[in-house]
């Protein structure tokens, strides 16, 4: 990790969103109550339902890159509830997945974004559908110059395609190379892994405080664990660090 990176070249920023920009893991608990709600007793503690969220997330992403997110989160749900062995329906797992819409942002998100956004060119590389990142950045109230699904490009992060596209896009779009982007992720496992190893410079949001033996939450853990270039709390930190 290079605590004295040096970010004067840097042009452009890339964001994951979801644990990022947006508290996915708040509005992933929350979304958990009906499920609690229609199987009086069930236990399924917040912690709990992460760890498993994580899991089968990534499990239905591999095994089917063409579904959407919202097919996603149906069959994720589905998942969990038959692994709980709860009872379900298809409005309780519609329900589910459109929570998506109603994830709210961190305290520091949108503040940061816009203090960010006067220096730099801003866009998402995001592992959701087209429908579900519009809400989440109506929430955020921030224009972003460009946006990237994993529905856009076919594949789910950690899939290496996505970095593939996204370095395409800041070279089309911005005129910018490799050098001149900073990748900035929540997810070891999903962005600052597969980033790295395209050679792609990285500043881990460490929202979770993993370094310090913080919880995993809804995402894996790599093995190996990568090593990004920057390390920050949160977003402000970011933002403070590098206008």
């Amino acid at each position: 990790m290079r605590r004295d990176m040096d970010t004067g070249h840097i042009k452009v920023l890339s964001f994951d969103c979801y644990g990022t920009l947006i508290d996915w893991e708040r509005g992933i608990i929350d979304a958990f109550a009906p499920l609690r709600r229609h199987n009086p007793g069930l236990e399924l503690s917040g912690a709990a339902a992460l760890s498993l969220f994580a899991a089968h997330e990534h499990a239905v992403q591999a095994a089917d890159p063409a579904l959407s997110y919202e097919q996603v989160l149906i069959a994720v749900h589905r998942r969990i509830a038959a692994e709980l062995g709860a009872a379900t329906y298809p409005g309780l797992d519609q329900a589910f997945a459109g929570s998506i819409r109603n994830w709210p942002p961190f305290a520091d998100t949108t503040a940061a974004l816009k203090r960010l956004k006067r220096r730099y060119r801003l866009l998402i590389l995001s592992n959701v559908d087209n429908a579900g990142i519009a809400a989440s950045i109506a929430r955020l109230g921030v224009d972003f110059d460009a946006v990237l699904t994993a529905e856009d490009i076919g594949a789910y992060k950690p899939d290496r395609r996505n970095f593939e596209v996204l370095l395409q896009e800041v070279q089309e779009r911005f005129g910018v190379g490799r050098d001149g982007l900073l990748h900035v992720a929540q997810s070891l496992f999903h962005d600052i892994a597969p980033a790295s190893a395209l050679r792609i410079a990285t500043a881990w949001i460490d929202r979770q405080h993993q370094r310090h033996g913080g919880h995993w939450g809804a995402t894996p853990k790599p093995d190996p664990l990568p090593e990004p270039d920057m390390v920050f709390d949160d977003l402000a930190g970011l933002a403070g660090k590098i206008t």
